[in-house]
């Protein structure tokens, strides 16, 4: 609880940081005013280009000096920090204000040891024996929650899984037991098991050291969870600041609207048959879209589209000297399903689980060690060079990274007609015609070919990558995470840009997830994979309703709600890492056993069940 009587921690009044762009200063954030108290937590919450980052940066000084200039007054614990000196602030960053970025694999240091890096953020800020700062970095590591933390203290990031390393990253940040911790999207690239116990772990912290918080976010779900008031800004300003109850129940600006109504909500299918449109509102407006249910087309008596039996796909490891074969990592194990005409199968679970790994051995962009592959009359695993190239116009590709997806060098034009130049599939100039449709089918103008990568937004880029994916007329789409890096309501039209082609044009959607809630709103059916293994498959409407298996169960109660009154409630989720898929040369995998709980809906039996 805050003190309403007390000074602040933090006070930011009027302001404004600009960026020097082609010899005229820009306005990023304008006029921005908040306090942030003794034990509080504030979120800012908005999507990219919002302004909420370089809110934060300005705070700790991190911006470059000859490119940006800071105005307005930020007090920190009394002082003025921008009348610092650049010496003067090193002492400050650290000690009394901290922060946690949201890709933790960038922020530390990949040739030194874990335990250095955390020794060192002591050392710096206080007289300390090198003895007594190894003692003290076991003993963060430990209050974050490290297993077997001792032993680790002389391991490296890449030793580390993404949960742990964020782990590692709060500990440096607490190592000085900063007033204040600023923590920059810190759970937007985890899966929603480890954003759960990171969102425990920070609210467990500050109880325990009695911190404030600035939590920056774009996600609502996570704001209600954690935040005593929040900030929305939109276009670089604060349109709304409130308490987080009346944030989320009596939202006033358009623009809060439209993040709230982005934001799925597991169970909101309770009542619903067949995948459901998210509902869109116009930031400008407020202007509200009704969902639509999407009519269900799928014919079962039909033959799949794609049959999966039995694919099993495995990395050799390789060590000694001589560079044997030690052991071997079981990616996909034993994995089955089929998938019909006009029908989406959700395969979710956490990183490493093997999700993607099967997506791509279907492709043979990866070559499975064994199994039966099916799809549109081919026999995929016997497939030639040849073959192969033919079978792929089947069946297309949209990966998570749509700018790592598409040539920088290359006009979006170009590269949604390069396939179907390079299949032979029409000439320069009907391709160019084909290309420009399929544009506009995905939303963007045809007027707009001629631009490159970089001049699209991340939501636009993937709409570009999904109309490359369409240039070939696929009868199957692998959508590898394709909205996971999304904001909440860019993610939204995207997905229902997804389903309206669906409907159009009876596409089937191979949808590879981590996020739950979205995946209950897309899916006809759902497969949840854990350590290369399907361990519970079946009917949307059943799996989300009536989960069986313990995993299922672990995924579903990680999942963040959009609902303010959940903010003290801490879900005790296990701390374990996602145990390894390293196997010993020789190792046979067990038999397994599934047991029908309704029609379609099976799960598989173990000791864990």
């Amino acid at each position: 609880m805050t003190n309403a009587a007390a000074t602040p921690v933090l006070s930011v009044s009027h302001l404004t940081t600009s960026f020097l762009v082609d010899g005229e200063w820009r306005q990023v954030v304008r006029d921005i005013s908040f306090d942030v108290m003794p034990g509080e937590t504030v979120a800012i919450v908005g999507e990219s280009g919002s302004g909420k980052s370089v809110t934060s940066l300005s705070i700790m000084r991190l911006l470059a000096a000859g490119s940006s200039r800071i105005e307005g007054q930020i007090t920190l614990g009394g002082r003025d920090i921008l009348s610092l000196s650049e010496r003067e602030m090193r002492k400050v960053r650290g000690k009394d204000v901290a922060m946690i970025f949201q890709e933790p694999m960038t922020s530390l240091n990949p040739i030194f040891t874990i335990g250095r890096q955390i020794s060192e953020a002591l050392t710096c800020h206080g007289d300390i024996s090198k003895a007594d700062a190894k003692a003290e970095t076991i003993r963060l590591l430990e209050k974050v929650r490290i297993p077997n933390a001792a032993s680790r203290f002389d391991e490296y990031p890449h030793q580390f899984s993404g949960g742990m390393r964020q782990r590692v990253m709060i500990a440096m940040a607490l190592a000085s037991r900063p007033k204040l911790l600023i923590a920059d999207e810190p759970t937007t690239a985890l899966d929603v098991t480890i954003q759960g116990q990171i969102l425990d772990l920070i609210k467990i912290l500050q109880e325990e050291e009695g911190m404030s918080v600035l939590f920056i976010t774009h996600d609502m779900g996570v704001v209600a969870e954690i935040s005593d008031r929040t900030i929305v800004m939109y276009r670089g300003e604060a349109v709304e600041t409130g308490e987080t109850d009346d944030i989320f129940h009596r939202g006033k600006h358009p623009y809060t609207r439209a993040l709230l109504s982005a934001v799925p909500r597991l169970g909101s299918m309770a009542d619903r048959k067949w995948p459901l449109r998210f509902p869109i509102v116009d930031a400008a407006t407020g202007e509200r879209a009704e969902p639509v249910e999407i009519a269900d087309t799928v014919d079962r008596r039909k033959t799949p589209i794609l049959e999966v039996k039995n694919l099993v796909t495995r990395f050799d490891i390789h060590g000694g000297l001589l560079g044997r074969k030690t052991g071997a990592i079981h990616a996909v194990e034993n994995v089955s399903f089929d998938l019909f005409q006009g029908e989406t199968l959700s395969l979710v679970g956490e990183s490493g689980c093997g999700k993607s790994t099967t997506g791509r051995s279907i492709m043979r962009l990866l070559d499975p060690n064994a199994g039966e592959v099916h799809l549109d009359g081919y026999d995929v695993m016997k497939l030639d060079s040849i073959s192969l190239r033919q079978m792929r116009r089947s069946i297309q590709m949209i990966f998570q990274d749509p700018f790592a997806s598409l040539n920088p060098r290359m006009s979006i034009g170009s590269a949604v007609a390069e396939p179907i130049i390079e299949h032979g599939l029409g000439t320069r100039a009907q391709a160019r015609d084909k290309a420009a449709d399929l544009l506009e089918r995905v939303g963007l103008k045809a007027d707009m070919m001629s631009r490159y990568p970089h001049e699209f937004s991340g939501g636009q880029r993937q709409r570009i990558c999904i109309a490359r994916a369409l240039a070939l007329d696929p009868k199957v789409i692998v959508a590898d995470e394709s909205v996971s890096a999304l904001d909440v309501s860019i993610k939204a039209q995207v997905c229902n840009l997804l389903m309206d082609l669906q409907q159009s044009l009876n596409l089937a959607y191979l949808f590879i997830s981590h996020d739950m809630a979205v995946v209950e709103r897309v899916s006809h059916r759902v497969a949840v994979m854990y350590l290369g293994e399907i361990v519970e498959i079946g009917p949307r409407a059943s799996v989300f309703e009536n989960p069986q298996h313990p995993y299922t169960r672990k995924l579903m109660a990680a999942v963040p709600v959009p609902d303010p009154s959940r903010r003290g409630i801490k879900r005790n989720l296990s701390t374990d890492e996602l145990k390894s898929p390293i196997r010993p040369v020789g190792y046979v995998a067990p038999v397994r056993n599934y047991r029908e709980i309704s029609t379609g809906h099976l799960v598989r039996l173990d000791e864990a069940a």
